[in-house]
């Protein structure tokens, strides 16, 4: 099975995100959503702002979930810098 089923819900083995984290950064709201793989957390996470969401995914995988977590916040903050309104789009 795909990694993409696998993530939007593609069969009995999908992978469930765990938010683990948010964050109110600039008008947005960043939420950390990292999920298990191959035994390992991949990197993930949602941003929001006014109704409108972006989901962003890293190769970047971590022991645990927390790790995961933060780095997700940390990226979540850098997309909002350098791209603001236009991840929208």
């Amino acid at each position: 099975m795909s990694f993409w089923k696998k993530l939007f819900g593609g069969g009995a083995g999908s992978a469930t995100p765990v938010t683990a984290k948010t964050l109110d950064y600039k008008g947005y709201l960043i939420e950390a959503r990292p999920f298990k793989e191959g035994g390992q957390y991949q990197l993930a996470g949602r941003i929001s702002k006014d109704g409108k969401e972006h989901n962003f995914i890293r190769a970047d995988k971590f022991s645990d979930a927390e790790s995961a977590a933060e780095i997700a916040i940390a990226k979540g903050q850098l997309i909002v810098d350098q791209m603001g309104d236009r991840m929208f789009s």
